[in-house]
């Protein structure tokens, strides 16, 4: 049993095994999947638990080591999203930590761009689902033009 590669999900870019602290052995049964559109955190043993980021909702990803995950070659990517079930996942000692990072961090611009996503559209700026009041006068602001002074 494990994550299974669909037509939706694309085609996959990376598979990372959480790994017990210790010596980085692989005793824990979380699998992360980088895939073309999506990053899906696969977990558990008689009980399972598969969630899922889309990549063009990924607003932040970083790379932390402590001095235990420097010496086992090991370290944590933290992802903050726009997804409402795992607005924040903690990538937890994995081998390629910085490999992965990159290969995620390129997905993610690479999706936004297929997707045709600006950075407004995820950030909630603008739109007509969510009027702006950059003022905080309480009162909606009218959109604004790029281009106002004609330049």
């Amino acid at each position: 049993m494990g994550f299974k590669e669909s037509s939706a999900s694309g085609k996959m870019i990376a598979e990372e095994r959480k790994r017990w602290g210790f010596l980085g052995l692989p005793l824990t049964f979380t699998k992360f999947y980088l895939t073309e559109k999506k990053l899906v955190v696969y977990s558990g043993l008689l009980t399972t638990t598969e969630d899922e980021i889309l990549l063009y909702r990924v607003l932040d990803i970083s790379r932390k080591r402590n001095l235990f995950q420097k010496m086992f070659g090991l370290g944590t990517v933290l992802v903050t999203s726009q997804d409402k079930s795992l607005p924040e996942l903690e990538i937890k000692n994995i081998k390629n930590s910085d490999e992965f990072k990159n290969m995620l961090s390129e997905q993610v611009e690479a999706e936004k761009k297929r997707m045709n996503v600006r950075a407004g559209e995820y950030m909630g700026i603008g739109g007509h689902h969510h009027p702006v009041d950059l003022d905080h006068d309480g009162i909606p602001d009218p959109p604004q033009h790029e281009f106002e002074d004609g330049y």
